[in-house]
């Protein structure tokens, strides 16, 4: 099989290691990405590097130590740490939390701002202090480090992990979770953009998360991938086009979502079944977090698009749609209090 002067073959990188002459044209694409922010503050216009959304998250839980705690749950395969956040002013081992992690596709810049932007508001907006009174959050912001950082730095479509392989590198982290694996919609073919790992949970960043789930089993109420692109409120099943019992639920959860998103000026969002939407995709986290762990609520969240493909939405937009979409989360979270506050 010929290989072409950048190493790639049928479109994607080859795991071996790379000259000196790479190595510098990175530092320089490096150099010029890097988002203009100075370590412990926070942007929402530019897209936030993983070094500088950890060290605002470090400086939150040290400036607000009562309502924030800063938990690395694990490190990715090259060792960078994987952050969550969790607020709350409560000490009740049984409040109800809302579970979200973001970025676990890399190239999916959005998802990272919009957690960063649901923390902000919550610590730092005194008229959201309600928000965390009977219902505790825990965010990851960047679910996949490595593959993220990669995009900032040599290749802006990369969507997997980036653990290395026999010819390519990575995993797809949300093909990878242990609820019917390796089943329609995923791939055995390591070089595949679904490529769903050598076995469910290979990839040490999917099980930081499972294991966190499975910590918290009994009181997380709300699961949310966030993700982009594309303005989708989706539900389980993803592995076939089947729906779960309380479908209704979901369906009726979704779209006040929607809703509120639509009633502070932002686009519609279509709520409905993954796979009836938009095919079947086995190995999904929201399906995990509903029938591997018994979460009573799981969405996968498509923020909206932009950019010349979609993912590559532009740094100007990032405020109104992280603003837009806040509308919903509220709403999430009145449901959520509504329903399970006082339980």
């Amino acid at each position: 099989m010929k290989l072409n002067k950048d190493r790639r073959i049928e479109g994607y990188w080859l795991a071996t290691p790379v000259t000196f002459w790479t190595q510098k044209v990175q530092e320089e694409r490096r150099r010029k990405l890097r988002a203009r922010v100075e370590l412990g503050n926070v942007t929402f216009t530019e897209f936030m590097r993983h070094e500088e959304i950890n060290a605002y998250l470090l400086r939150l839980a040290q400036d607000y130590p009562d309502i924030v705690t800063a938990e690395v749950i694990g490190q990715s395969f090259e060792g960078r740490d994987l952050l969550l956040v969790k607020i709350s002013n409560g000490t009740d081992a049984n409040r109800p939390i809302i579970f979200a992690d973001a970025g676990i596709h890399a190239r999916e810049w959005i998802a990272p701002s919009m957690a960063l932007y649901i923390i902000n508001q919550l610590v730092e907006n005194p008229d959201n202090a309600n928000m965390y009174q009977n219902v505790d959050w825990a965010l990851i912001p960047v679910a996949n480090p490595d593959g993220y950082e990669f995009t900032h730095t040599d290749t802006r479509m990369w969507r997997k992990t980036r653990s290395p392989g026999t010819i390519c590198y990575g995993a797809d982290p949300n093909r990878n979770f242990g609820y019917h694996w390796g089943e329609s919609g995923s791939s055995s073919w390591q070089c595949s953009e679904i490529f769903y790992g050598r076995h469910s949970f290979s990839e040490v960043e999917t099980q930081a998360i499972r294991d966190y789930m499975l910590g918290y089993a009994d009181t997380i109420k709300l699961y949310i991938a966030i993700h982009s692109y594309g303005n989708w409120v989706l539900y389980p099943w993803s592995y076939a086009s089947a729906f779960p019992d309380n479908a209704d639920e979901h369906q009726t959860v979704g779209e006040l979502f929607n809703d509120a998103v639509v009633a502070v000026g932002g686009s519609n969002y279509t709520v409905g079944n993954s796979a009836q939407l938009l095919g079947t995709s086995a190995g999904c986290s929201d399906d995990y977090a509903l029938g591997g762990v018994g979460v009573n609520l799981a969405y996968t969240l498509e923020l909206p698009g932009g950019g010349s493909g979609g993912f590559d939405l532009p740094a100007e937009d990032i405020q109104t749609v992280v603003e837009q979409a806040w509308s919903g989360w509220q709403a999430f979270h009145r449901y959520v209090e509504d329903t399970y506050g006082n339980v």
